[in-house]
Order: C-alpha cells, then structure tokens, then sequence
C-alpha cells in the first residue's frame, strides 16, 4: 500500500494523539473537579455531555460523514469544481436547518430526554435537575460540532486530514480553561464545564473557516425547498440507515447509560473514565486509520477499482491486529495502573480507581472488535451501501442489550461495559463475513502465519509488563511522580519489547508500507 496513505494515516494518528493527550488532562482536571462516586456533580455532567456527543455521532462524524464523503468524493472525481461547490452550498444549506430545528427542540425536551435516557436520576432531584440545566447549555454543541464534521468530510477528501484531526483538541482545551478559570467562580463549579462544551463548539467551527478557504470550498448556505439537490437527496438517503450502521456503538452507550443510572452513584462515572482510557488506542490508531481509509476506498469504488479495494481492506486490517492485539492486552494489564496515575487526585477515590479498573478491563476486551468495525464498515459505506452495516448494527445493538440485562446483574457496572465488547465482536464479524460473502474482499495469503507472529508477541510482553506492573495497592501508596515515572517506564518497555518481539518472529513493518498485488497505481 503506498507510504502516502499512511502518511496521511499517521498525520490524522499525531493530531488524534494530540487531541487524546489533552483530552486525557482534561479529565484529569475533571476527575480531581467533580470526582465520580462521591456526590452527584459527575454523573449528572456526564449524561449531559453524552447526550449531544452521541447526536454528534450522528449528524457529524458518525452516520453523516460516512454517507456525505462517499457522495462528495464522487463529486470530485466525475464532476466540475463549480458542481462540486453548488452541492456543498445545498448541503450546507439543508444541514445547518435540520440541526438548528434539532437544536432548538433539544434544549426544548431536555426535561423528557433526561428522564428517558437516564430515568434512574428521578429519585434524586437534585441530580435531575442539575442534569437537565447542564444540558440545556451543551447540547447547542451538536449544531456547531457537526457543522465541523462536514468541514471535515470536505478538507479528509482533499487529502488535508492535520486540521481537521486537530479540531478535537480545542474542545479539550476549552473544557480545561473552564475548569481551571471558570469553575472556581461559580456556585456550582460542574455547571463551568457545561459552559466549556458550548464555548468549544463555536471556536471548532471558526477554526475550520480559513482551511476552506484555501481550497475554495467555504460553503455559502443555501435553502431552496423547491431546488432538491440530486447530490443532497442522495447524502440523506445513505444516512438513515447508517445512523445505526455507525453509531451503535454509542446507542449501546446510550443504553448502558440508562442501565447505570439504577446502579449506586458512581456507576456512570466509572464507565466515562475506563471508557476514555479505552478510546486512546481506539481514536489515535482505528479512527485515524478510518478517516483516512474511506476516501480512499470511495475513490476505488469510484473508478472501479475492485482488486485495488479488496487490498485497501486488507492493508487496513493487518494494521489493526497488528496494533489492536498488543494496545488491549497492555490495557488489561495496566487498568489499574493507569487510572492511578492520571485520575487518582481530588475528590477520586480509592474505590473510584478499583470500580473503574474493572471496568477499563472489561472494555479493552472488545478493543479489537471496536478498531475491526472502523475499518471494515468504510468498505461499505465507500460504496454506499449503508443498509447492511444498518442492519447489523440493529443485530448488534440487540445483542447488548440482552447481555447487558443478563451481565448488570452480577456484575454491575463491570457486566454493562463487557456487554459492549462483546456486542462490538458480533458486530465486526457480521461485517467481514459480510464483505466476504459479496466478494468485496480476498484476504491476501499469509493471515494465519501473520495472526500468530502477533499474537505471540502481545503474549510475551503481556508477561514483562504483569511482571513489572505489580500489585495495584503498591501504585496507590506511591505519590504522582512516582506513579508517572513507572506507567512511563512500563509504557515503552512494553512497546520496544513488542517491537522487537514481532520482528523477531519475522513480521516485517517494512513489507505493510508497499501494495502488493497488481501493482496498479494508486493515488494515496
């Protein structure tokens, strides 16, 4: 596969990197601000912030995105530059409407959603209340925010992923200068945060406005009802099946979410961080693979390139057993350690780390699964086929739910994150069989002998790092610098021994950098 397209992949992976490193501050200023199993602050910010980040799942990044860059992309390629530009102009124009109208409604019925996403907070007004304020302040960060993801769509097909990888780390930034600057000065420091979301949406969308520019493709909004769009109708119908197709993921957080508000105070919060600290491998490495890859597949399926998508798909997915086998079994190994570090501070708690260990290991369980779905999902939505990942996503949101009913049971908070893992395998393998069966991929030779190089280092540095890591009481006497200092240590011993491990059982990075195959030539 050509060194440009993973380039571009470790461009979008650095800015993801960026954005997970500040992210990971903020939450530490979070976890220290408004902790998680000792009052209602955290869990009420929580289900206030998850809310308009899921319908950004939808109307952004998510179910939108994947429909509109395939279309946008054939826009580019067969179409003039003037009707590339009048088709950004409608879609802005449609989409600005809708997510005002969604908006408006929003902060409207935000007494209904939270009574129905989180029902369990009606036994505690205070916390109900707190929570329908909060979000009547964030969710306007779902009209900006997706606003910025159609940015996105545009500049990640002009092959200019650095900027709009970077955009997240201004949501982080926002929400850090809120709580080190704002929270302090009010009644209820939490509601600073709230803020800190809606201020981080305005300045995202700003940001984008000048690398628009400088292609020539700022939208200027249009709206005529009368003038339908060919190109518009066509985003619109690819999105309504792949709302679910690409955000049940977060739908199955929604439910976990409604689960978790019945369990003790606390349960929400535990799920937030161990879910944060999985989303590190996750963002930098499977949606920064993800971005990069659906263009690009969009303009194989675009010229008709069939082989040349099947190779695509298959230089994806070595990447992520390659990357996903060894970053989930550190993940396992290093849960406590690594909530010690960054969260054990302020008003969280011994028992904070504990509950949220066991639920950071049960999340990274499923960290393949979740990484497999961003890379196996472009290889519909690339040929806009949004119904079939739809109808898995349905399999797979019905799944969880059952498990997660089955597993909250005996183990609470723990059983609803393994619930997600193990929904997110039946849904990566519904879509590689899937593109089996239609033909749309071949695995090229060599898969059994490439899974077991990988597997049996990630198995050699599992036992340096268990060895090294030691008890999780030990991490917690220790003051920061010292629990710094050792995840540090662990951190790249792990990965050099992983390094050498697997290019000593003969996998050569060297051979995942060149397409093999026909030797056509490729654009990325």
């Amino acid at each position: 596969m050509s060194r440009k397209l993973l380039k571009s992949t470790a461009v979008t992976g650095g800015m993801t990197l960026l954005s997970r490193i500040t992210g990971l501050i903020r939450d530490i200023f979070f976890a220290s601000l408004i902790g998680a199993g000792t009052g209602v602050a955290a869990d009420a910010f929580y289900v206030a912030f998850r809310i308009p980040n899921f319908l950004r799942r939808i109307f952004g990044e998510g179910a939108f995105s994947q429909s509109f860059v395939p279309v946008f992309a054939e826009y580019k390629t067969k179409y003039t530059a003037d009707e590339a530009k009048v088709f950004v102009d409608h879609m802005a124009g449609i989409l600005g409407t809708i997510l005002f109208v969604v908006t408006l409604v929003g902060v409207i019925a935000a007494p209904i959603l939270v009574m129905t996403l989180a029902p369990g907070f009606l036994d505690e007004p205070h916390k109900y209340n707190l929570t329908v304020q909060m979000l009547r302040i964030t969710f306007p960060y779902i009209f900006f925010v997706s606003l910025v993801a159609m940015a996105a769509g545009i500049l990640n097909t002009y092959g200019r992923f650095a900027a709009a990888a970077f955009t997240p780390v201004l949501l982080n930034l926002s929400l850090i200068g809120a709580a080190v600057w704002l929270a302090p000065r009010m009644a209820e420091p939490v509601l600073a945060l709230a803020w800190g979301v809606f201020i981080a949406g305005i300045v995202q969308l700003l940001f984008q406005i000048p690398f628009l520019r400088r292609i020539r493709l700022l939208p200027r909004p249009r709206l005529r009802l009368r003038e339908r769009h060919r190109g518009v109708s066509r985003v619109f119908r690819l999105m309504l099946p792949a709302i679910f197709g690409v955000s049940v993921a977060q739908i199955n957080m929604l439910v976990n979410t409604l689960l978790a508000s019945f369990l003790i105070t606390g349960s929400v919060s535990w799920l937030y961080y161990s879910d944060r600290l999985m989303e590190f491998p996750l963002g930098v490495f499977g949606i920064a693979l993800a971005t990069v890859i659906l263009p690009s597949l969009a303009r194989r399926h675009a010229s008709n390139s069939r082989e040349e998508f099947s190779h695509l798909l298959d230089w994806g997915l070595r990447w992520v057993f390659l990357i996903a086998i060894p970053a989930s079994v550190a993940l396992v190994i290093l849960s406590g350690p690594l909530l010690a570090t960054f969260f054990y501070f302020g008003k969280f708690s011994v028992n904070d780390v504990h509950m949220s260990a066991n639920a950071l290991m049960a999340f990274s369980f499923g960290l393949l699964g979740f990484i497999l779905i961003k890379v196996l999902a472009p290889g519909f939505y690339a040929r806009q086929d949004t119904k079939t990942p739809m109808r898995i996503g349905v399999l797979s949101l019905v799944v969880n739910i059952i498990l997660s009913l089955v597993l909250v049971i005996p183990l609470k908070h723990v059983g609803l994150a393994l619930a997600i893992s193990l929904a997110a395998f039946v849904n990566a393998g519904a879509l590689f069989f899937t593109l089996r069966r239609q033909d749309v991929y071949r695995p090229s030779p060599g898969w059994i002998v490439f899974l077991t190089r990988v597997s049996l280092a990630s198995i050699v540095m599992g036992a340096v790092l268990a060895w090294g890591a030691g008890d999780l009481d030990s991490w917690l006497r220790a003051p920061a610098w010292e629990r710094a200092t050792r995840l540090s240590t662990w951190v790249v011993t792990g990965a050099v021994v992983y390094l050498l491990t697997v290019t000593a059982f003969g996998v050569r990075l060297a051979q995942l950098l060149l397409k093999k195959g026909t030797g056509a030539k490729v654009d990325d």
